[in-house]
């Protein structure tokens, strides 16, 4: 019977007893059974805590401004399930999905996928059957057992370690970083792009026998206090002066300059105006995305989740300041550190709404409030959709003010939604 993609995905959801099951065996034997072939260059995979989406998509954007058709497989999506997997920069149609995951259910024989499983199987047939020169592919959780890391890579990048999912992998930054480092292959670039990695990074890299690449050491992105740009060097021979990238925040120079390290390392770095257009060019939806509507009020929506992107949104509101009131819409995981994101964002917001989040891993508004007691203000009140906390803060906002939607991807990727029909929307037919 053919189903919808809608259909494709509620009926995978119900296929394996957990949401979550670590382990590349069943990613081995349904790759041993499906027509998957590897493109014919690079498979480039990306990990970390924060920042893999920023750094797969300077990847893509250095390869295709090399001339090269490439395939990039992400998570989670935001408003459409097919952002996950883009081929030449566009998501692929409901369609393509729709025929790969025929294809996993023609042999699957019974085995037992996780949602994400079918996901990244799926984004492995169609990246085949497009015939790419490219793959970049992010790890969805961890590394050394995610489903991404069934394909051996040509080149990985971990940009960055912190605290979350421990429950998964493990209770410190030392045993996360182990886990992410297990994306790395002997005798391959092993691209560590943080200024901060816990030694388990390397160590793991070393014990593989790939070939470590290091910020600060082998590469780095050099920036002068006030000045515009940066200095990407790389090895001794080569240095380049580049625009900041389009991407918001400091780190994001440090980003860049990891994929453009990965990309070096395989020798396929472009000309210095194409590196200038990809890095000047990358958007992403939710990553400190800022819109202002006609009444002059400020919306910001980030994804931070976790207390590293909660310090960055920080730093990026800091650095983004002119607005006389900032108010906060966000709903947090269960799974997530609520305290310490709190902590790192205290004094940004004058007032919040919580919002309650669903299914085996949310946290009501009601739960959430005394988690952040009075580090984002005076609590406006819990709603329980998306759509009623950005109405009610719409209705309180004035002209010079700001509007944070931040806290899950579950929040932002409603949050886009319901602000993308506000924006568009006459004042008397807003929602």
């Amino acid at each position: 019977m053919a189903r919808t993609l809608d259909e494709w995905l509620d009926w995978q959801s119900s296929q394996h007893p957990r949401t979550i099951e670590l382990g590349l065996e069943r990613m081995h034997e349904m790759l041993a059974r499906l027509p998957v072939q590897r493109p014919h260059g690079p498979v480039i995979v990306v990990a970390g805590t924060n920042g893999k989406g920023s750094v797969a998509a300077y990847v893509e954007a250095l390869l295709a401004e090399g001339g090269r058709r490439v395939g990039t497989y992400t998570s989670p999506h935001l408003v459409r399930y097919n952002e996950r997997v883009r081929v030449a920069g566009v998501p692929v149609s409901d369609e393509t999905l729709c025929a790969a995951f025929a294809t996993i259910e023609e042999v699957r024989q019974g085995l037992a996928l996780t949602f994400f499983e079918y996901g990244t199987l799926a984004a492995f047939v169609a990246f085949t059957a497009a015939k790419l020169d490219a793959w970049v592919l992010e790890i969805g959780l961890g590394g050394r057992l995610d489903a991404v890391n069934a394909i051996d890579s040509d080149a990985a990048i971990v940009v960055s370690i912190g605290l979350d999912h421990t429950e998964w992998l493990g209770p410190d930054e030392e045993s996360i970083g182990r886990e992410k480092a297990g994306v790395f292959r002997a005798g391959r670039p092993a691209v560590l792009g943080g200024r901060h990695l816990p030694a388990s990074v390397r160590d793991t890299a070393v014990a593989i026998g790939a070939r470590p690449v290091v910020l600060g050491e082998q590469f780095d992105a050099l920036h002068e206090p006030g000045q515009a740009g940066f200095t990407f060097s790389f090895g001794r021979s080569l240095s380049l002066r580049l625009p900041d990238p389009a991407l918001a925040g400091e780190i994001q120079r440090d980003n860049a300059a990891a994929a453009l390290a990965a990309v070096a390392e395989l020798g396929l770095l472009p000309a210095p105006d194409a590196i200038a257009r990809a890095l000047t060019s990358v958007r992403l939806a939710g990553r400190f995305e800022r819109h202002t509507d006609a009444r002059g009020v400020e919306w910001v929506l980030d994804v931070a989740h976790n207390p590293p992107a909660a310090r960055n949104l920080a730093a990026n509101l800091t650095r983004a300041s002119g607005r006389t009131t900032t108010y906060a819409l966000v709903g947090i995981l269960a799974d997530k550190d609520a305290r310490s994101i709190a902590h790192e964002l205290s004094g940004c917001f004058a007032g919040y709404v919580g919002l309650d989040l669903d299914g085996e891993r949310g946290r009501s508004a009601a739960a959430l409030a005394p988690l952040i007691g009075t580090a984002f203000g005076d609590a406006l009140g819990g709603v329980a959709t998306v759509a009623e906390g950005m109405a009610l803060l719409a209705a309180r906002a004035r002209d010079g003010e700001r509007i944070v939607v931040f806290g899950s991807f579950h929040v932002v990727g409603p949050a886009l939604e319901w602000l993308r029909l506000y924006l568009a929307a006459t004042p008397t037919d807003r929602p």
